[in-house]
């Protein structure tokens, strides 16, 4: 079957946009293909600086034909009628359509389109034109005289169709003057000229052959096995930025590997400040000697030339570049070394007071101390000493008024580590300062160290209660202030500490609910059923998220054996009994079961279990024994299976049905002890 190759070649597309313009372009063709009813076999996106490509494999040649039937008026309708019929189905007198009885509506006009699908170039000239004007980078431009807009200027398009064994055609159409066409171009600076190319492996051999590597994969997988092989030449090993792969992926069509060097003077200067600085200015990796587990005085870099002279005026470009820029952050070093050593905390504390955090939430200096405060509430519950949490609090965030920190700002906390160390602060102290952000994201680890929990607990409370007091919540996908990270972060930080926390005494019920949804998130991820969590914190003061996972665990154990779905199936038809009746007859049926009027043996049997394992239950319950509970709460399953098989709730006598909806509800009390059913799927 046929393949379609296409090809946009513009300027450099920023290295953050490639990724998204690939899939971007995969979806938005291959969508419209199979909207017009050509299915395809595969698709694969590539993309380099300079290019935005798609292969399709496996289209039709041409669209199936498509057969539609269209019902008309009726026999001797009127004229206009008629016409407007003749006009909807594309027929030019009505003695093309056929004629068809029906016993009701008497004899009626059909319509029996045959439609021929076109040829498939027909079609791909047809979408891709309009899916390049409406491409959704996000950022573009126009040029010269013309009204398209793409990332940079598009200055060729290639698109060819047909089968392995025959020439491909060129899929002819015109966007804003640019023709389609068959040709490419190599590397800016190592190939010059034209590229005729027929299909996708003639693309990409004759694209190597130029010196672009199309398949950004493989341009990653290049960087980063010759980056390895350089360091292990030398003894030493690669420190991994997959980060910084992709970037630099996305900045080279011809990978070419570099080694270079800079003065061993610079590595007293923190490793992590080191790795910014080369990151950051220079896009390049740093290199780590095995035998120290400190960084190395050396660097990768890679460029997009294969030079003359093997690299070496790139390298000392670049090593020039490095030495200023790490000049640079030893003397930030070395200023914050110095201004820590004579300037007290509570100076430094007070220049927080002169800037912002929020303009309804006061100054930063009246956020560490609310911190401050907070921590020190919290640290007998997480078993850290209340004062060392207060410290560590208040010194958590002075890093953030350093030159360091300043220029680096993805080195906070890490700095306060540090700088905490060289005054000689106490380790816990030390390990706040850094430990505090955490968790950043689903895969950054979580504070064990009691202050440290103390602290990031405080840190992350703190944001959330002053963020929702002032109505600034999570919208959609909005989320300005970071306030699902930092929810998801207390619940990890309790949950994987196994802290006793009661947030209710910390936080508003609103704010509690919103803490019921992550933790829905987090167990969700973990393989728990979000329904659980909703019918678990259905029960009132379920505001310790420890005791809560613990028992929606045990309820999830529990719903999987037998006696556990048999007995959700029958609390959830005693609920919905309830529900109808109760508002049918506007009273509430809860309490007061009349031993005297339970006629049957099932009704009775139903009660006395009730009554009998109801206390047990509540015993187990309070010494959160949940496996215990739910254990006693299948001793429910037989009473109630009779019950509903024997017993008919709704009565003819008056009182019989009110004493049997009674014990309808004392089953829905019964198993709320445990969860609310009514909110369990199933």
């Amino acid at each position: 079957m046929p393949d379609l190759l296409l090809e946009l070649f513009c300027e450099e597309i920023p290295a953050r946009m490639q990724a998204g313009a690939a899939e971007n372009l995969r979806k938005l063709v291959t969508d419209a293909l199979v909207d017009r009813g050509l299915v395809y076999e595969g698709a694969k996106a590539f993309v380099t600086p300079r290019r935005l490509a798609l292969a399709v494999h496996g289209l039709p040649a041409h669209q199936p034909d498509t057969h539609e039937e269209r019902k008309g008026p009726r026999v001797g309708a009127p004229e206009a009628a008629i016409q407007g019929f003749l006009k909807a189905a594309g027929l030019d007198t009505i003695e093309q359509a056929t004629i068809e009885s029906d016993p009701k509506k008497g004899e009626f006009y059909v319509a029996r389109i045959h439609k021929h699908g076109r040829t498939t170039p027909e079609v791909i000239a047809e979408i891709v034109p309009e899916i390049i004007r409406a491409f959704p980078w996000p950022k573009s431009m126009r040029w010269g005289s013309g009204t398209l807009r793409w990332v940079r200027p598009l200055q060729s398009i290639l698109c060819t169709f047909g089968p392995e064994t025959e020439e491909p055609e060129v899929v002819r159409f015109e966007v804003d003057g640019l023709k389609s066409g068959d040709t490419t171009r190599g590397h800016r600076f190592l190939s010059s000229g034209e590229i005729r190319v027929r299909r996708l492996d003639d693309w990409m051999t004759k694209l190597e052959a130029a010196f672009v590597v199309a398949d950004r994969d493989r341009r990653k997988d290049i960087i980063l096995a010759d980056a390895k092989d350089l360091a292990l030449a030398q003894g030493l090993e690669l420190v991994e930025d997959e980060g910084l792969l992709d970037e630099i992926a996305g900045l080279v069509e011809w990978p070419v590997v570099l080694m270079g060097s800079f003065d061993a003077g610079f590595l007293d200067v923190p490793d992590e400040v080191i790795r910014a600085t080369i990151r950051i200015n220079q896009k390049c990796f740093v290199l780590k000697d095995p035998k120290t587990g400190r960084l190395a005085n050396r660097f990768i870099l890679v460029s997009n030339l294969k030079a003359s002279d093997g690299g070496k005026a790139i390298v000392a470009g670049n090593e020039r570049v490095i030495r200023a820029r790490l000049s640079d952050a030893k003397f930030f070093w070395d200023t914050d070394r110095r201004t820590n050593a004579t300037v007290p905390l509570a100076e430094r504390l007070a220049k927080f007071g002169n800037v912002t955090f929020h303009e309804k939430l006061g100054s930063q200096f009246e956020r560490i101390e609310r911190i401050a405060a907070l921590a020190k509430a919290l640290a007998p519950l997480v078993g850290a000493s209340p004062g060392l949490a207060e410290q560590a609090a208040l010194y958590a965030k002075s890093d953030l008024r350093t030159e360091v920190v300043g220029e680096f700002p993805e080195v906070q906390g890490l700095m306060g580590k540090y700088y905490a160390r060289l005054e000689g602060l106490p380790e816990e102290i030390a390990l706040a300062a850094e430990e505090h952000y955490k968790p950043q994201g689903p895969g950054d680890r979580v504070p064990a160290a009691p202050v440290s929990v103390a602290v990031a607990l405080a840190d992350k409370l703190d944001t959330l209660t002053g963020f929702w007091s002032i109505d600034e919540k999570p919208t959609g996908s909005k989320d300005p202030y970071a306030l699902r990270r930092a929810a998801l972060g207390v619940v990890r930080i309790v949950l994987d500490n196994g802290l006793r926390l009661k947030l209710s005494e910390f936080v508003e019920p609103d704010l509690l609910a919103f803490f019921a949804d992550r933790l829905k998130v987090h167990l969700r991820e973990q393989g728990a059923r979000h329904d659980l969590v909703d019918a678990v914190f259905a029960l009132p003061d379920q505001d310790d998220l420890l005791l809560v996972v613990k028992r929606v665990e045990a309820l999830g154990r529990f719903l999987s054996s037998d006696d556990g779905r048999n007995l959700l199936a029958g609390a959830k038809r005693a609920a919905n009994i309830l529900r109808i009746e109760e508002k049918k007859d506007g009273v509430s049926y809860d309490g007061g079961v009349d031993l005297v009027l339970l006629h049957e043996p099932e009704e009775r049997a139903l009660a006395e279990a009730i009554a009998a394992l109801g206390p047990k239950i509540e015993t187990a319950l309070a010494a959160e024994d949940f496996e215990g509970a739910m254990a006693l709460m299948a001793g429910l399953r037989a009473p109630v299976d009779a019950f509903f098989e024997k017993v008919t709730v709704n009565a003819e006598d008056k009182a019989l049905r009110a004493n049997r909806l009674r014990l309808l509800a004392d089953i829905r009390t019964a198993t709320r002890t445990i969860a609310d059913f009514d909110r369990i799927e199933g």
